[in-house]
């Protein structure tokens, strides 16, 4: 047999990861792209670019923080001890012996100084996925200003709604404009556990690209209303076209292509029987009510059929000013009437370049807009939250799982 030459190893490509670089695969469905690492050596140098230097004691106990949480996690949500619906499984009693980080990447790609069983190797792997999300959820910079990005994004449409003495809601503007509202609701936030859960089932496994964390829900009396508050949200800049995230635009609510075809006619109608405003938009309601889209195709795999709304994503610009800076300048004030103390002296000596005094970033907000008979449908049975929640943790499961139920043929429905 002839020798193999030396250089082929040189020319030897990981698939996984090339699928991973150039055609849009998740690193979350690979199953062999760390298979490089063969030493604690070469782990560190792989978590050193991931951004974590293990030899710095702290950063290697945070580490080990969140891969003793990613067990938890997964016993919590994934596994039929913390969850009815899921995996009839255990977790193997070797990951738990388990003191250094470099241990578990070594588990996992088949590398241990301990003989593993496949499914102990299968195991690390999941538990890296799992840890890897939970670091994404976490290290997202923007989440400490969550409360300065809610009121900011929540005023702009508070500003526009208004309540009668019956106590029914209704946007108004201030050239009189008025559309009843059956509710207006405002997401709450989510909790770092439903983040982790939507991220692991998600295509982009970043928390950057969640755009969901914050959103209002708009409920009104009929689809005509649903689109007129639309057009009200654009004329009173509440929403910016230019700021609309275009792939994250969906419509089950109203065939709007039907109905661009056949609202022309209304409108000469109106014109040649002079129609009064009542009359027309009573017409107006039910041609619109008989555009309902045949097929709805959800982006969301998760959204079912039964579901009608329009969706879409808007960006905010987000203003944050710094409230240590205020009350810095303050302090310095006081120093500068005793320059000779030498606290004072150190403290006008600081530079406080570094320190921004104010933040600004485009952050995404959900808008949901639906009519009250659409609402209580989408309210009900299988389209219920409940019902998507559900179906989105079965899918996170099935996702990190895939190997481990795959080697034993284990059965979901």
């Amino acid at each position: 047999m002839a020798e193999r030459p030396s250089y082929l190893s040189d020319y030897g490509f990981n698939w996984e990861t090339f699928d991973v670089v150039c055609s849009g695969k998740s690193s979350l469905d690979a199953t062999n792209y760390l298979t490089e690492l063969h030493d604690k050596n070469q782990v560190a140098n792989f978590l050193y670019g991931y951004g974590f230097d293990i030899s710095d004691p702290v950063e290697s106990a945070e580490l080990f923080g969140i891969f003793q949480e990613a067990v938890q996690f997964i016993k919590r949500y994934f596994l039929k001890e913390g969850n009815p619906d899921g995996l009839d499984l255990k977790i193997p009693s070797y990951l738990f012996t388990i003191t250094n980080i470099s241990e578990l990447f070594l588990a996992a790609t088949g590398h241990s100084t301990v003989k593993l069983k496949t499914d102990e190797q299968l195991w690390a792997g999941v538990v890296l996925k799992v840890m890897h999300t939970l670091l994404h959820t976490d290290k997202d910079l923007r989440y400490r200003y969550y409360s300065t990005i809610q009121q900011q994004i929540f005023d702009r449409f508070y500003k526009f709604i208004h309540r009668d003495e019956a106590n029914k809601l209704f946007f108004k503007n201030e050239t009189g404009t008025l559309i009843p509202l059956v509710d207006f609701q405002t997401k709450a936030k989510k909790t770092r556990d439903s983040i982790v859960i939507k991220l692991l089932h998600k295509q982009e496994n970043v928390a950057e690209e969640l755009f969901d964390r914050i959103g209002v829900r708009i409920i009104t009396e009929n689809k005509l209303d649903a689109l007129r508050v639309i057009k009200f949200l654009h004329r009173n800049h509440v929403i910016m076209i230019n700021n609309i995230k275009p792939s994250r635009s969906q419509n089950t609510l109203v065939d709007l292509g039907i109905l661009r075809k056949k609202i022309y006619t209304l409108y000469k109608t109106a014109i040649r029987s002079q129609m009064d405003e009542p009359k027309f938009y009573s017409e107006l309601n039910k041609l619109i009510g008989d555009c309902v889209p045949h097929k709805v195709g959800h982006d969301n795999k998760h959204t079912l059929e039964e579901y009608r709304a329009i969706h879409f994503t808007g960006r905010q610009l987000i203003k944050y000013r710094n409230p240590f800076m205020a009350s810095f300048n303050e302090v310095r004030k006081l120093a500068l009437r005793e320059k000779q103390n030498p606290i004072s002296q150190a403290l006008l000596n600081l530079d406080t370049s570094a320190i921004s005094r104010d933040v600004r970033f485009f952050y995404p907000f959900e808008v949901q807009i639906t009519d009250n008979d659409s609402h209580m449908k989408n309210s009900q049975g299988e389209a219920s939250h409940a019902e998507y929640k559900k179906s989105q943790l079965k899918s996170a499961m099935k996702r990190i799982f895939r190997p481990i139920i795959e080697l034993n043929n284990i059965k979901i429905d």
